[in-house]
């Protein structure tokens, strides 16, 4: 994979916190809405039982204030976190922890608050000290152990704090009609938020783990693409990849094209290996683009050709029909590239064939590779030699012809009834009405 396209763990990993971060505040402003909302119902249906602990509403209204003002600070963070222009210092995992601080303090704040205005040290023994549990859940979305453990750590450190303070050394709070804390209370709930942090921690680091994992997966997996793609069709890379355990050899009708580039070896003996690979690179470049876009695939480059498949290992249309039209398609990009002298002059045989082929994974244990056998493969091979003997450039068998439709027919005839090498099997063969008239207008120019 090129440099500039690869993405990293990192890259990847921080941009998923930013993610999660944007997705935590909208469910923690839903969760904390919704305590709110709650809590004002009970305290409709229980007013007097509230109001003979309290005396005032002071509890309930810093409640929903408290609420408010977190609506609208993890607002403001959904809304930074989903700035595309951030400050080049900004750090997705020390924010983290900065919110979280802001978060468990900004709820230890307004219990003080309650106990100052109260003078009631009972608020610290309601559920309400029960929204520290929120934050150090919720911190698990941000896949830091770390920061899960600060989360609870903080949260227990301030509650215990508070619950000393008011419990031994706050004055004008009513100790006496509603007992502070025990020692052993406020340290156990402490204690609790401890543990529910390390808790969050370990399942933040699972997930995180998890995460990574699929992440350099999904990156192998391209890089693979990637990698044999430049040697073999992607389509073969996926089908591969995909289909690993199903490949063992499957029987399906292809059309097989064999292509080859004429006068080849006196090209070779006169030009510098460096000039030979760059003639070959800019011929198959195109070529190969041609191919693939109707839907074939390079099995394998033979030095001065190579050999296409259209039906597998994917099956798209008409295959005989595919492969026809990319061979017109290729003999007339080259034919204009010779005329506006892009390269220099060339001359190319295509044969095509289709029949059965048994296609999937051949070889042993240690190394297997994608092929397609068959007679369909040989007889292609063989087809695309005849070129040289009847001076053409592109011939088809009668089965890739009787496969075409008839607007694609009526620019082909009959040209013979002939048997290949290794056959005494006559095959009739068909070429392109075109191709023969420049064929024969062009004879005599080789490479």
């Amino acid at each position: 994979m090129d440099k500039d396209k690869r993405v990293s763990v990192d890259e990847l990993f921080n941009k998923e916190i930013t993610e999660t971060e944007r997705l935590r505040s909208v469910i923690l402003i839903s969760l904390l809405a919704l305590e709110a909302v709650l809590l004002l119902t009970i305290y409709l249906f229980f007013t007097e039982d509230y109001m003979s602990l309290f005396k005032s509403n002071i509890a309930i209204f810093s409640i929903l204030l408290f609420t408010l003002i977190i609506i609208i600070y993890e607002s403001f963070i959904h809304y930074f976190m989903g700035r595309s222009n951030k400050p080049i210092f900004f750090n997705p995992r020390l924010f983290g922890f900065f919110n979280s601080f802001s978060e468990i303090t900004l709820l230890t704040i307004l219990l003080m608050i309650i106990v100052e205005h109260s003078g009631q040290i009972l608020i610290l023994k309601t559920p309400a000290t029960l929204t520290y549990f929120i934050f150090i859940v919720l911190s698990t979305f941000r896949l830091n152990y770390k920061l899960s453990v600060f989360s609870g750590t903080l949260a227990a450190a301030e509650y215990i704090l508070i619950s000393f303070y008011y419990s031994n050394y706050a004055t004008g709070i009513a100790k006496v009609t509603y007992p502070v804390l025990t020692e052993m209370q406020y340290l156990g709930q402490g204690l609790i938020m401890i543990i529910t942090g390390i808790a969050a921690g370990f399942v933040s680091n699972l997930i995180k783990k998890k995460m990574i994992s699929s992440w350099n997966n999904i990156q192998e997996k391209i890089e693979i693409i990637d990698l044999f793609g430049q040697q073999i069709s992607p389509e073969i890379v996926r089908n591969i990849l995909d289909q690993r355990h199903e490949l063992s050899g499957t029987r399906q009708k292809v059309c097989v094209m064999f292509l080859d580039i004429r006068q080849f070896t006196p090209y070779v003996e006169h030009h510098q290996p460096e000039e030979v690979v760059t003639y070959l690179n800019t011929l198959f470049s195109f070529m190969i683009d041609i191919v693939q876009s109707h839907n074939g695939v390079i099995n394998q480059f033979l030095g001065d050709g190579f050999m296409a498949t259209f039906g597998a290992p994917v099956k798209t249309g008409n295959s005989s029909h595919n492969a026809t039209e990319a061979a017109i398609e290729i003999i007339r990009a080259l034919h204009i590239k010779n005329k506006e002298g892009r390269i220099p002059k060339t001359r190319i045989r295509i044969g095509l064939h289709f029949d059965e082929a048994v296609t999937g994974n051949i070889g042993s244990s240690a190394r297997k590779q994608y092929s397609i056998t068959g007679r369909v493969v040989i007889m292609a091979s063989r087809i695309e030699q005849l070129n040289k003997k009847y001076s053409t450039n592109l011939l088809i068998s009668k089965e890739v012809y009787e496969q075409l439709n008839d607007n694609i027919k009526k620019h082909f005839e009959w040209l013979d009834n002939t048997r290949v090498k290794g056959s005494e099997k006559l095959i009739s063969i068909y070429s392109h009405i075109d191709v023969i008239k420049s064929t024969f207008e062009n004879k005599n120019k080789t490479i």
